[in-house]
């Protein structure tokens, strides 16, 4: 079964009018109303589309409104059963203070084909590579490198890693610098860190270190369709979480799943920009103008490209 192909340009609509939304407020200091504005906007949108949505992984419980929460039915009611995860505002602070990195992003699968991740932190490596045993959360960071040198055939001075600018990864980040790897470090945004494993043009080879659990399964919906390799392991520490993870009905708390475990068949990924980053441009005003630029993926058909929207102001 596939998504069909007139979902791709509805999804891409989504993105785009709620980065739109959220970019009246770059820079004004306030990344909850920035939030908001992306969330107001992204609901209004998913709920003109014939589809039985249902949101799996979203921003927060149903108590947490007027967040996309996780459970929420979205759309007309009329045609497929879609999951969908959603961060309306990913880089709630690039966008408060107008740095670059701000994204709106939404992944969607069929019905049951999307990991319902809780909203705890997740262990990630990502890296394009198809083959088996290379990378593993389990080795250790030197063992990655050497092994990703090995593979690569390139030197671990010639290889790149990026990681979260946190004080949880300084000695993921100090063992890097002993081996001679170069270090990317972003400080904040893990959906985009992860992606850009995906094309030589962004110059990373290995993504690691511990982020959202919800960027996780996004990101391995758009790593999927560019044949990357992706693993993630949910950290529940508190009792909290450890609820919330029974709740969903993970009874192993220590797993390491696979890209293959996180996301099914066939999947949709749709990233605007809201200020420029690594990815993609950020919103452009051109005389009258708004253009916003999306990266999107669709699995089956192996689309994965960037495509540019221009929209009267």
């Amino acid at each position: 079964m596939t998504i069909d192909k007139k979902f791709l340009e509805k999804f891409v609509n989504v993105t785009s009018k709620a980065a739109l939304a959220s970019y009246n407020l770059v820079g004004k200091k306030d990344k909850i109303a920035a939030d908001k504005a992306a969330v107001d906007s992204m609901r209004n949108e998913l709920n003109n589309l014939d589809f039985k949505g249902r949101v799996v992984i979203g921003e927060g419980e149903l108590d947490e409104a007027p967040m996309l929460y996780i459970g929420e039915k979205v759309g007309t009611g009329k045609g497929p059963e879609i999951d969908i995860a959603v961060d309306p505002l990913e880089g709630t602070n690039f966008a408060a203070n107008n740095l670059p990195g701000a994204l709106s992003v939404i992944a969607a699968a069929e019905k049951n084909n999307l990991f319902h991740a809780p909203e705890t932190y997740m262990e990630k490596i990502s890296c394009k590579v198809t083959e088996k045993g290379v990378i593993d959360l389990d080795y250790s960071v030197k063992k990655n490198i050497f092994n990703l040198s090995e593979y690569l055939n390139k030197k671990p001075k010639s290889i790149t890693a990026c990681v979260l600018d946190r004080p949880r990864h300084k000695n993921i980040i100090a063992e890097l610098n002993n081996i001679g790897v170069n270090v990317k470090l972003i400080s904040d945004g893990d959906v985009s860190g992860a992606l850009l494993v995906t094309d030589d043009k962004y110059g990373v080879d290995i993504f690691l270190g511990t982020g959202g659990g919800p960027e996780g399964v996004l990101a391995a919906a758009a790593l999927d369709t560019f044949n990357c390799n992706f693993q993630g392991r949910f950290l529940f520490i508190t009792d909290k979480d450890k609820l919330r993870a029974d709740k969903m009905g993970i009874k192993n708390l220590t797993k390491k799943y696979e890209l293959n475990e996180i996301i099914k068949g066939d999947t949709i990924f749709c990233a605007t920009g809201i200020t420029s980053g690594d990815l993609v441009l950020g919103i452009k005003i051109r005389n009258n103008e708004l253009i916003t630029e999306t990266l999107i993926t669709h699995k089956s058909s192996g689309l994965k490209k960037i495509i540019k929207k221009v929209t009267n102001k």
